[in-house]
């Protein structure tokens, strides 16, 4: 496998609810992250396609959305948690389908947290920094809009790595506009394909 097979990509399925997430016997990696913070916009960079759906107005990912890529692995773009202009039962059945999916993926090769690199974590990062140490899910902190303003304090965001047994120490930062640690990251995916 290599870089250019990333353009093979395909839209799988949408699911919205627990039983209807379809099992793929691939290995799966998963984007999470606050809503507005990017996931739809990385995977658009990393298959160089406009194929998963962006907008500027947050909460629009409603579902987990499969891509399968060169027929060797799944992309999940799962829907954002913290956006606050939604009513307290859709937000509560985003997060049960978030953690659900997460807790019960036997293919699920990795975990993408993805934080916006001129925030940092936030209070509603929490939840699941809570949740993937408690449940020993491992995940990789990957910091987007890295070309944005101000420059992120990525010392910190490793600091707060340390303290959490599922973190991997390695941080990841891209740009989904000017492509910045894209390369990177489809590198450390294959190589967690092959593994």
């Amino acid at each position: 496998m290599n870089i250019a097979d990333f353009n093979r990509v395909e839209f799988l399925a949408g699911a919205a609810t627990l039983d209807s997430i379809p099992y793929f016997d691939l290995p799966e990696f998963a984007f999470v992250g606050r809503s507005n913070v990017g996931k739809s916009s990385l995977i658009n960079a990393l298959v160089n396609s406009k194929i998963a759906r962006v907008s500027n107005t947050p909460g629009r990912t409603q579902q987990i959305n499969f891509f399968k890529i060169a027929n060797s692995f799944i992309l999940a773009d799962l829907p954002g948690y913290g956006y606050a202009k939604v009513s307290k039962e859709t937000k509560k059945n985003w997060n049960t389908l978030i953690i659900n999916y997460l807790r019960g993926r036997v293919n699920l090769r990795r975990v993408f947290l993805l934080i916006d690199s001129r925030h940092g974590y936030k209070e509603t990062d929490a939840d699941i920094l809570k949740f993937l140490s408690e449940n020993a899910v491992s995940f990789e902190t990957i910091l987007t809009k890295i070309d944005k303003e101000p420059n992120p304090n990525i010392e910190a965001i490793e600091a707060k790595n340390q303290t959490i047994a599922a973190a991997y120490p390695k941080i990841l930062a891209v740009s989904s506009e000017s492509k910045q640690g894209i390369e990177e990251l489809k590198k450390e995916i294959i190589k967690a394909v092959e593994f």
